[in-house]
Order: structure tokens, then sequence, then C-alpha cells
């Protein structure tokens, strides 16, 4: 799925539109399309300077593998491997792994857009809600009501609600 405008118009509109005032600076989007990848990308989140966490075809490829829901295409054509894992997708959707596609990415990312911020908070979609953790219009208020239940939530996802409650803590010093 191709981001609907253009990516630089997508990054500004989530670092400096969308973002939170005081992590101007501090969290960072990127977009690499390397040639040969068939319209593919691979979407990062940097925090501080340093990757947090990657979005693409191979970051869910190399979780399939690792946690030996795939194997590797050793025994098989390449077009047996990639049938493979698009059943995977299916068996698996993002709500239960820890990684995820692009594709994936640019989706939620067109969900968070065009809903209200209280249901992007709230959704089930880890992608939504790491887009609304960083939101502005995501309030300190209702950022307490998520503090028991952010436990349930991925791992990844509790670090980003830390990372986001810790820098505005910092930020009223």
């Amino acid at each position: 799925m191709a981001i609907e405008k253009s990516w630089s118009g997508m990054r500004k509109y989530l670092e400096k539109e969308m973002l939170v005032d005081f992590l101007h600076g501090r969290v960072r989007y990127n977009c690499t399309t390397y040639p040969g990848m068939d319209g593919c990308h691979v979407f990062e989140l940097f925090l501080d300077g340093k990757l947090f966490k990657q979005f693409s075809w191979e970051t869910v490829n190399s979780y399939f593998i690792k946690n030996g829901i795939a194997k590797k295409p050793e025994n098989m054509t390449i077009a047996e491997y990639w049938e493979n894992f698009w059943n995977l997708l299916d068996q698996y959707p993002l709500q239960t792994r820890t990684e995820y596609t692009d594709d994936e990415f640019a989706k939620a990312l067109n969900v968070y857009r065009n809903q209200e911020i209280q249901d992007s908070i709230y959704s089930e979609n880890p992608i939504i809600k790491m887009f609304a953790l960083l939101d502005r219009r995501t309030g300190k208020r209702t950022l307490e009501k998520l503090s028991d239940s952010i436990l349930d939530e991925p791992e990844w996802i509790q670090r980003l609600y830390k990372f986001r409650v810790e820098s505005g803590a910092r930020q009223l010093l």
C-alpha cells in the first residue's frame, strides 16, 4: 500500500503538525526504498537519534524465523517461501505479533489520520496506538488513564509510553 501523499509531507505531518511540542527534534520518522524492492519500503521510528522500531517485510520475516514460525528458505523456491509468508501473515494478525510490515504501517497511518484521537489511543492496532501516544492531542490525563492497561500492550509500546510520560515530566521541571 502506498502512502497517500508524499513521504516528506507525511513526515512533516507526523513530526511537525501532530507531534507533542516537547518531543520536536527528539522523534524522527524515516522511509527508505531500495532499488529492486518492488515498491516495498522500510519505515523507521527514531527516538533521540536511535532506531526504536522498523516496519518492513524483512522485520516480519525475521520475526517469523526467530520465533520458529517459519523456516529459512533453504529447501524451497523463493515462490514457495513467499507463498508461505503470505499465509503466515493471515494466520498471525498484527495484534498477535511485535513486528509489522510497511503495508501495515501505511494502513495504520491512514486510519490514524482519519479518526478521532480517542479512537486511536484506544485502538487494538499497536501501530495506530504508537502514532496516538506521540500525538499532541493526547494529554497528561489520558496518559494517566492508560497507566494500568499499558501493561497489556507489547513491550515496545510500553517503552514508547514510558518515553512519552518521562519526556513530559522532564519538560515540567
